[in-house]
């Protein structure tokens, strides 16, 4: 129950606590740049995560063989194994949206949300939570840069996944759809995201002073204001 319990708790981890582009902010690039259009954001999400398990994977099983002193190459050289065939599977199925995300499918190699995993995750962990890790997180963002490509396409172009949305409702700005609309979209956005997940303090556990239970100032508080 408790190895359930800690695997579930390991997959939900990128969709909310850790979310690598609305908690985390990881990934910037390309969350910036490929989300002009909600299918990009998808695309672009979709390859990341196929990388993120794949070398999360490979990563956890060779992890006690690997030298301290070549650790880093090797996990660069994994990663861009997975990305190469990302790429080609991209450009032989899908050649429009491969040309689309362009450059930023390469640049999965250096993607700072993949090598943090392989490095906080991969390497000290077995390899079925390492692979629960690699798709909450691909997953987490996924979504994310889904949302931003879905906001700005239909406040941009008046469009979501290329179909009319906004026809007689309203003029769309074409603002959204460049760079400072990415930086807008994004800032409301993580702010929306931070809002929604909000914690409320426990004055049980924690109180103003950050004392801990059972001090002085905590017991105030619980109080409600009398020691």
């Amino acid at each position: 129950m408790a190895e359930r319990k800690k695997a579930f708790s390991v997959l939900i981890n990128g969709l909310l606590n850790e979310n690598p582009t609305f908690r985390l902010l990881l990934g910037m690039c390309p969350s910036l740049a490929v989300t002009t259009m909600a299918k990009n954001g998808l695309g672009m999400g979709a390859a990341a995560t196929f990388v993120l398990v794949g070398s999360n994977l490979v990563i956890s099983l060779i992890r006690k063989i690997v030298p301290d002193k070549v650790r880093i190459p090797a996990y660069i050289t994994i990663i861009a194994g997975f990305t190469t065939i990302v790429q080609l599977l991209l450009a032989a199925l899908l050649p429009e949206l491969n040309k689309q995300l362009g450059i930023f499918i390469p640049l999965i190699v250096v993607n700072c949300i993949i090598f943090a995993r392989a490095e906080m995750f991969a390497q000290k962990n077995g390899p079925l939570l390492s692979v629960l890790d690699g798709l909450g997180m691909g997953a987490g963002f996924t979504i994310a840069i889904t949302i931003i490509g879905s906001v700005r396409e239909i406040l941009g172009a008046g469009t979501w996944m290329g179909i009319p949305v906004t026809v007689n409702l309203f003029e769309p700005a074409v603002m959204f759809i460049l760079p400072p609309g990415g930086f807008l979209a994004m800032g409301f956005l993580v702010a929306l995201f931070n809002e929604l997940t909000k914690k409320k303090k426990d004055v049980g556990s924690e109180c103003e002073t950050g004392c801990g239970v059972g001090c002085p100032g905590c017991s105030r508080a619980a109080n409600g204001g009398e020691a």
